[in-house]
């Protein structure tokens, strides 16, 4: 399984950006497909993420109500929209795919937030 992100960039604070993760094999079972994101000087953390089957969803508390995750299935792409960005939201952020027995993470992809 590969994941393929982008959509990084610099921004303004107050700023959308979306993010795109392309997923070469959707898979079966139980799984997650998700973002984590590492600023700098910090360690990688948790973001939102869509557990499968039921596409049911989850949110860091830092980026709820501002933040979505949303699948294509046509495309096996998973998005990260993002609205009002912060600065605090700077960060490299990285997909991920995961269930038991398997770990796969693409590579990152860097967004900047300025005031």
């Amino acid at each position: 399984v590969q994941l393929q992100a982008s959509g990084g960039g610099p921004v303004q604070a107050g700023d959308c950006l979306r993010l795109s993760c392309a997923v070469s094999e959707w898979g079966s079972g139980r799984f997650a497909v998700g973002w984590f994101r590492q600023a700098p000087g910090k360690e990688r953390e948790f973001v939102a993420a869509m557990m499968w089957p039921g596409g049911s969803t989850y949110y860091t508390d830092s980026v709820k109500g501002r933040f979505t995750i949303s699948r294509e299935a046509t495309r096996n792409t998973v998005y990260l929209q993002m609205n009002n960005l912060k600065p605090e939201d700077t960060a490299v952020f990285y997909c991920r795919r995961w269930q038991r027995g398997t770990n796969y993470w693409g590579q990152g992809t860097l967004v900047t937030v300025s005031s």
